[in-house]
């Protein structure tokens, strides 16, 4: 049903155009009166009414029946069908997989959080992924005629239009989107996770009513989402927010994308790790320092979970890089003049121990007459943003919302 009101769409049908219009009303305003739609839309009742009518019959709209007034002809309301259509969104992260089910309306229906998966760029790596997914699906109560489309979060350059992604699992010049929806049998849009993150904060998460957003992603790497004036920014290719890889210290740290100096080598989980286990050879002191002798393999995750219990040692590193990123936010700020700063991601989830030193290197380096305009705050989905935002995109790219 959505697909043939895409065509409509691509076909240039004004009703279609309209009708996609009151959809998105309806995504972002929830359920009202025929009058106050056409009052909003600058539409005439018997114009809405018609559209909306044809609506309800292609499934997408509901009558919620009459609303509760205080006197008078009582109104019908009307708003989106939850269960028109469902979308499925895939947070892929280092050593994990998210993955979630939203309804027509937006609401989470089903999710699954920290599936085992090794993020390689290998064809192994990308079939246990296809695999994972699958699984997933499989075992939603819903059939699977009624998933629309799914949303695919890879990290790197990814050009989301074409479908290509080229830092991971850029097998051949075919999109990988297309490649995604031969191995899972239904529509597939491919995106970067730190945009899908930040988008999944404008819909569901901390954003109420900014429109000029900077979200930065401290995971495993070092990303970047950029909303300008209520919209992803892409940049020509779908390029844009490589954060991580600007050119900061004069190191010989290799980076993963082939190059010596980038802010991520100094400013993300990867670096806590590397310093961490440095530290420790060095003779440093930490509550990991008996599994570590017993030849336990220590992860990421356990280094924040170890800051989270007051280990100095992790929480002096997630400062260090608390510090060293503020600086760099500093700059962004004086760039982008942005009225919020969001900062997620896996790292993030030490709260306060990276979001203080963040604010006072912001505060040291930023020019204050730009600075005062942003708030800098931390992720209020979480290590949800990612999901949310993927199924999000999914439902929006379907409806050609963006």
């Amino acid at each position: 049903m959505v697909r043939t009101l895409i065509e409509e769409i691509e076909l240039g049908s004004k009703n279609a155009l309209l009708k996609i219009n009151i959809i998105r009303y309806y995504i972002n305003n929830g359920e009202n009166t025929l009058a106050d739609l056409g009052k909003e839309m600058d539409l005439s009742v018997p114009t809405v009414t018609k559209l909306v009518t044809e609506l309800i019959e292609e499934g997408y709209v509901v009558d919620f029946g009459k609303q509760e007034t205080t006197g008078g002809r009582r109104p019908n309301i009307y708003g989106v069908n939850p269960d028109s259509g469902y979308f499925v969104g895939v947070d892929i992260k280092h050593i994990w997989i998210n993955i979630g089910l939203i309804n027509f309306k937006g609401d989470m229906v089903e999710s699954k959080f920290s599936i085992p998966f090794n993020y390689e760029n290998t064809q192994d790596s990308f079939d246990k992924l296809c695999i994972i997914i699958n699984d997933f699906v499989d075992h939603l109560s819903i059939p699977k005629p009624k998933i629309l489309s799914a949303g695919i979060n890879i990290s790197g350059r990814v050009n989301s239009e074409t479908g290509h992604s080229y830092s991971i699992y850029f097998f051949s010049e075919k999109p990988l989107s297309e490649i995604f929806q031969e191995h899972l049998g239904m529509h597939v849009t491919i995106d970067n996770d730190s945009r899908s993150m930040a988008y999944g904060e404008f819909m569901s998460g901390l954003v109420k009513g900014e429109k000029n957003i900077l979200f930065v992603n401290v995971s495993w790497g070092l990303g970047l989402g950029i909303i300008i004036d209520g919209k992803l920014y892409y940049g020509k290719s779908g390029f844009s927010g490589e954060f991580g890889h600007l050119s900061a210290f004069d190191n010989e740290v290799l980076c993963h994308c082939g190059k010596k100096g980038c802010l991520e080598t100094q400013a993300s989980g990867s670096f806590i790790y590397r310093r961490f286990l440095e530290k420790i050879a060095e003779g440093n002191s930490s509550i990991l320092e008996k599994r570590m002798k017993k030849g336990e393999h220590i992860i990421q995750e356990d280094i924040l979970e170890a800051a989270m219990k007051e280990d100095m040692l992790a929480i002096e590193l997630i400062e260090e890089v608390g510090n060293t990123l503020g600086k760099h936010i500093a700059g962004l700020i004086n760039l982008f003049n942005p009225e919020l700063v969001i900062i997620g991601g896996v790292v993030a989830l030490t709260g306060d121990y990276l979001l203080l030193p963040i604010r006072s290197a912001v505060k040291k380096y930023s020019l204050n007459l730009v600075s005062k305009d942003s708030s800098i705050k931390l992720s209020k989905l979480g290590d949800k943003a990612g999901v949310v935002g993927a199924c999000m995109l999914a439902r929006s790219k379907m409806l050609g919302l963006i």
